[in-house]
């Protein structure tokens, strides 16, 4: 007896078309009326985001949404009202209106009359036009939020942030990314130091503060006083912090990640403070750091072995410093060393022979590296991904390597990756 696919119960057709993406989704329900109703089964549709663009009245929309129970929405363009979308979608938990640059405070304000209880997810990133008196709106009536998106907001004072640690005390995440006008102070009301006006934001698990230009050691102690919950710092690009700033962070027990790109003031005696003090870190990034050097490499290995990433890219290391981490370095996942002119194979042998559980590692602009550094690094057992430019090799490619080849012959293979992890990703774009 010959059983068809028409055969198949719903649920068994849902279960089915649950590990679709988004776009076969959609066509699955096309096909007929049985598929239809088991396509919008909610299970078949759970976690997925709508990505819309909001040109005109559509009234079918958002019934359709709710039918197969879809609360995350991504709005790619804006020309009716925000509110058109909160009526339609009362219970609404993710609400992504990044780039949308015609949004203004006027806007969200229609859109916000009244408590979201079910929003916990708001992304407003480079929605230029927002200020402050948006920021009020978002405490009053979006008391549950545990994620907001605000990088290149470039308008929110210290006052808005006043407002954010009034109101929203579930936050666990915030992005602050290039907000030029946030301070010190604007940080000491995150972490609760004006309790008279404001709790604060003591729950924060992730905070970006990256290229926020105002920010002092000052806003460091603050962090380490108040935000004792946090997980993830990234402080990339924040010129004025400095060492003095690092022994504030050395004893957050709670922190594992800690980004300090491009900051221009930290130094070997910053990587001391932070691998003396009470730090359990997995996460570590101080790429183009440029005072920092072999010294830190000592540092690191003395107090923050348990590291499974590390960025180092463009610093002044050598293989004099790599031989100071390797031996201690055992956890180590990632390694990116990138633009450091001063490795040599030696350094990449020291690499081979210690760091053997490495799964990626970064080589790109080290150019005193030849065929011979790039065969012993290709054999770490674990290693998945190599990059030597703008593509990376593979675990597959690497197995290709062979003495008959040359450093350029492995250039040229790992270019074609690069080309069609680029071309995936542009066919990636389904919309629901």
């Amino acid at each position: 007896m010959e059983t068809h696919i028409s055969c198949l119960f719903p649920e068994i057709l849902a279960m089915i078309f649950s590990y679709l993406d988004v776009r076969d989704k959609g066509r699955a329900a096309q096909v007929c009326a049985a598929w239809r109703d088991a396509a919008y089964h909610k299970s078949v549709w759970r976690g997925v985001e709508a990505k819309l663009h909001l040109r005109r009245a559509n009234p079918s929309l958002f019934p359709s949404l709710q039918a197969r129970g879809i609360r995350r929405v991504q709005i790619l363009s804006l020309r009716r009202s925000l509110s058109y979308v909160i009526q339609g979608m009362p219970n609404i938990e993710s609400l992504n209106l990044s780039g949308c640059y015609n949004l203004t405070d006027i806007g969200l304000g229609h859109a916000f009359v009244q408590e979201i209880p079910s929003l916990n997810v708001l992304n407003l990133s480079l929605c230029k036009q927002i200020t402050d008196s948006s920021l009020g709106r978002i405490a009053q009536y979006l008391k549950n939020l545990e994620v907001l998106e605000l990088g290149g907001c470039s308008n929110i004072t210290n006052t808005g942030l006043l407002l954010i640690a009034w109101g929203l005390h579930r936050l666990k995440s915030l992005n602050l990314r290039s907000c030029r006008h946030v301070s010190d102070v604007g940080i000491g009301h995150l972490a609760g130091m004006t309790r008279s006006a404001a709790e604060g934001c003591l729950n924060l698990e992730y905070l970006t503060l990256q290229d926020c230009q105002k920010l002092s050691d000052l806003s460091l102690k603050h962090i380490s006083k108040g935000l004792t919950k946090l997980k993830v710092l990234n402080l990339s690009f924040c010129g004025g912090i400095s060492d003095a700033g690092m022994l504030h962070l050395s004893h957050m027990t709670s922190l594992w990640s800690l980004n300090l790109r491009s900051c221009d003031n930290i130094s070997d005696t910053g990587i001391m403070h932070l691998a003396m003090g009470s730090l359990r870190l997995t996460g570590l990034d101080v790429s183009f750091c440029d005072k920092i050097g072999d010294q830190s490499l000592a540092y690191i290995a003395q107090g923050l072995f348990q590291l499974k990433s590390l960025s180092l890219c463009s610093c002044h290391i050598s293989d004099d410093g790599i031989n100071k981490m390797a031996r201690q370095m055992h956890e180590l996942r990632t390694l990116n060393i990138g633009q450091c002119v001063r490795i040599t194979d030696k350094g990449l042998e020291l690499i081979a022979d210690h760091l053997t559980q490495l799964t990626g590692i970064d080589l790109y602009g080290c150019t005193k590296i030849t065929k011979r550094g790039l065969e012993r690094i290709t054999q770490l057992p674990c290693l998945k991904v190599l990059n030597l430019g703008l593509w990376q090799m593979t675990e597959s490619e690497k197995l290709g390597v062979s003495g008959k080849q040359t450093s350029a012959d492995i250039l040229n293979k790992s270019s074609l990756t690069g080309n069609k992890e680029n071309h995936v990703e542009r066919e990636d774009q389904s919309h629901v």
